[in-house]
């Protein structure tokens, strides 16, 4: 038997503008409804001598019974001729935006509805760049209660064209535009003969002539990594990555990419629990996997297959956002930004216009993104994440801002800004300009030291023995007549794989703090040593960069988690002390004081 095909469709409009009531009668017209139950609501209604109303086939939630308006989104399901359908019923209400963005994230498409009587509203229009704003470009307008308005073609028409100006300027067509009375059933599930000035299709009609998108499954595999099981008993070495691929597929043999790490690895198995071992898994499953390498990755990658086209990997990324905080999204301020599992610190560099809704208009000089606002505006993380345009791949290119611990906004990415560590830069250019360079040159230093200045910092996982190697190291070169210093700002409370927002934060402030004095250290022409435990390829890459113009030796203890150009020297964990400090000078003396001798004062 072929499965029905199914959409998930949300019904969206200002508060009172009907939308239960078309869900209602949609339900009762298609016989939906389980046996006996619109006749016990409306005995209901009949004993409590209260009208009876066809919302009242959804009010299964308290709140919604007692205050009249719905603060949560409701579903329900009924089929036509061409369909399977779960429809999900959208608070109006201003105050619950939140809830409804929630409800209609995973919409393939949209009814909004509004009333013919009380005409467009603030929140009709919020909606419709809500539907624009999630992507979903199946979107129908219900005019509602046009039996308040005598059926009135030329009301109708005023709202229509209203309407679809505004949509126009959001880059949304509506499929469909429809004059209804949802209570009456006029134009709900067919064309109704007190409209006859009306030509084009009913609701369920126009439901059904909405297009399905191309199934996940058949778009470029997307895999954000959850977290990775590792077993030590009986011998067991595996380690899994698990997490849920949001779209397309993977198998054994395929080969697939960490995103932004950009590591690589092959899949050597897919792991099941209780039950045999799959060889593919698909979209919309909780999976997980082996790779023949040893690939050292933190929860929140983006796992992609080589073959394929990849995400973005950038820094910042131009976004539309709306804005749901009590407190307003302001320029500087750090909040938490998540994209599928990436959790990262991120900032608002950039507002380039304000759409007020209620007015139509565009606001270019705007210096905050205040609640219910929407606006384009361009965001800057800590750290590089992967993402996708929304319009080729939504489920990796949807965000939401956490501003204390709550989530405050929501957004779309538009396109990625490749603009590499601007942050860093910016705090380079800044300190450049007010940098008073000493009049004695780093070529001067190197022939009165004997070496030319450098950090060699020295990298790894914690309790490794990296410590105890500086000082050893510091020492060393302190003896040989070198000038020589351990930094000992110890990093002890970051280590772990903690991926929170205070960690991130924390970590970088303690990388720029290490970059800094690095940069001062080997200024005055000193070979410095320090060590940090856990430290990423990025968080290496920007302390690299903040040493800059002098020369940074890596020394990599345990475990190697970088690529190959990124690590000078590799040293095995917990290794003899006196070995690995002779290694190290071995390289000091190749790459610092060979060589200074040729310098002339």
């Amino acid at each position: 038997m072929k499965k029905r095909e199914q959409m998930n469709v949300v019904i969206v409009g200002h508060v009172d503008h009907g939308k239960s009531t078309v869900i209602g009668r949609l339900l009762a017209d298609t016989g939906a409804l389980p046996e006996g139950k619109l006749e016990a609501v409306k005995a209901n209604c009949e004993r409590n001598a209260k009208p009876f109303e066809y919302a009242f086939l959804l009010d299964a939630l308290k709140d919604e019974q007692s205050q009249g308006i719905t603060i949560d989104t409701a579903r329900c399901f009924f089929k036509s001729a061409a369909r399977d359908y779960i429809i999900i019923d959208a608070p109006g209400h201003i105050e619950f935006l939140k809830n409804m963005v929630t409800g209609a994230a995973r919409a393939e498409a949209a009814i909004l509805v509004i009333d013919a009587h009380e005409g467009i509203r603030e929140n009709s229009k919020r909606h419709g760049y809500m539907m624009s704003f999630l992507g979903i470009k199946n979107i129908t307008v219900c005019v509602n209660k046009m039996d308040l308005v005598d059926y009135s073609e030329k009301k109708f028409l005023a709202i229509k064209d209203e309407f679809t100006r505004f949509l126009e300027e959001i880059k949304v067509t509506p499929e469909h535009v429809i004059p209804i009375s949802a209570r009456e059933g006029e134009n709900i599930a067919e064309l109704s003969d007190k409209m006859p000035w009306y030509k084009g299709a009913d609701l369920l009609r126009a439901l059904d002539s909405f297009r399905k998108a191309a199934p996940r499954h058949a778009l470029p595999f997307r895999f954000p990594l959850q977290d990775v099981y590792k077993f030590t008993a009986q011998g067991d070495d595996r380690r899994i990555f698990a997490g849920r691929i949001e779209t397309g597929s993977v198998k054994v043999g395929d080969e697939v990419v960490f995103m932004p790490s950009q590591k690589r690895s092959q899949v050597t198995s897919l792991e099941a629990f209780n039950r045999p071992k799959p060889t593919e898994a698909f979209a919309g499953e909780s999976a997980g996997f082996c790779v023949d390498t040893q690939v050292y990755v933190r929860p929140g990658e983006v796992v992609c297959k080589v073959s394929e086209r990849s995400p973005h990997i950038s820094t910042k990324f131009k976004a539309n956002i709306f804005w749901m905080g009590k407190q307003p999204l302001v320029k500087g301020k750090t909040y938490k930004l998540k994209v599928a599992t990436q959790q990262v610190p991120v900032v608002l560099r950039e507002i380039i216009s304000v759409l007020d809704a209620s007015e139509l208009s565009s606001i270019s000089n705007k210096e905050v993104i205040d609640r219910h606002d929407v606006a384009e505006c361009v965001l800057e993380t800590l750290k590089p994440v992967a993402f996708d345009e929304v319009t080729s791949i939504p489920e990796t290119g949807r965000f939401v801002i956490v501003d204390n611990y709550e989530i405050s906004g929501g957004g779309i990415i538009l396109s990625p800004i490749f603009d590499e560590q601007s942050m860093i830069k910016d705090q380079l250019k800044e300190r450049d300009l007010q940098w008073e360079r000493s009049d004695i040159s780093p070529e001067q230093r190197a022939q009165r030291y004997g070496h030319r200045s450098a950090l060699v910092v020295i990298v790894g996982p914690a309790e490794t023995g990296k410590v105890k190697i500086a000082k050893k190291l510091e020492q060393e070169l302190f003896t040989a007549g070198q000038n020589a210093y351990f930094l000992g700002i110890a990093n002890a409370t970051l280590r772990g794989e903690d991926n929170s927002n205070d960690r991130i934060l924390n970590k970088m402030r303690h990388i720029r703090q290490l970059g800094e004095l690095s940069h001062l250290f080997t200024d005055a022409g000193m070979v410095l040593i320090a060590t940090i435990s856990d430290v990423d390829e990025h968080e290496l890459k920007t302390l690299k960069s903040l040493n800059l113009p002098h020369k940074t030796l890596t020394v990599n203890v345990g475990e190697n988690r970088f690529a190959s150009e990124q690590v000078d020297l590799g040293l095995a964990e917990n290794d003899d002390t006196a070995l690995a400090v002779q290694k190290i000078m071995e390289m000091v003396k190749r790459e610092v004081i060979t060589g200074t001798d040729e310098f002339m004062i």
